[in-house]
């Protein structure tokens, strides 16, 4: 059996660039930031960040459009791809993406609701229905009907 899962709480590092596809499918992508802090043997604390590729698709991919901007904090579960791409000069480039399946925003309301938008949500269970204007306060998934079972 083989697992690819990844969680991550962290940051937005820039507005999300949402466009459409085919078929009007909707692709978001941002950067994300997470950060580890320690202290050395010295006592010196030290602070060291990772950055994520993440991408969302359809429904997921609309809430990014909503709600996340720049500084965002989010809860974000999703699994591990990389690509391979002919950049200009027709070398090969390869990027490692987080594909996310599953969202939460964390943070104050007030960090993610523009003026005049409501703070509420009622979550459905397909994303493509969200209702405009709504925040999600429960993580917000794609294809699951199943029971959060985490201890937290």
């Amino acid at each position: 059996m083989a697992i690819n899962k990844v969680i991550l709480v962290g940051n937005v590092g820039k507005d999300p660039e949402v466009h459409y596809i085919e078929s009007n499918v909707a692709v978001a992508r941002f950067p994300f930031a997470t950060s580890e802090t320690y202290r050395s043997k010295d006592g010196e604390k030290i602070t060291t960040t990772e950055w994520h590729n993440i991408v969302f698709w359809r429904g997921l991919a609309e809430v990014v459009d909503k709600f996340v901007k720049k500084g965002s904090q989010l809860y974000i579960e999703g699994k591990i791809r990389t690509r391979s791409y002919d950049d200009r000069e027709g070398n090969k480039r390869y990027i490692t993406e987080i594909i996310g399946d599953n969202m939460q925003l964390l943070g104050k309301k007030s960090d993610n609701v523009s003026q005049g938008e409501s703070s509420t949500y009622s979550p459905s269970k397909s994303t493509t229905n969200e209702k405009a204007g709504q925040i999600p306060d429960e993580p917000v998934t794609q294809g699951t009907d199943e029971p959060d079972d985490l201890p937290f």
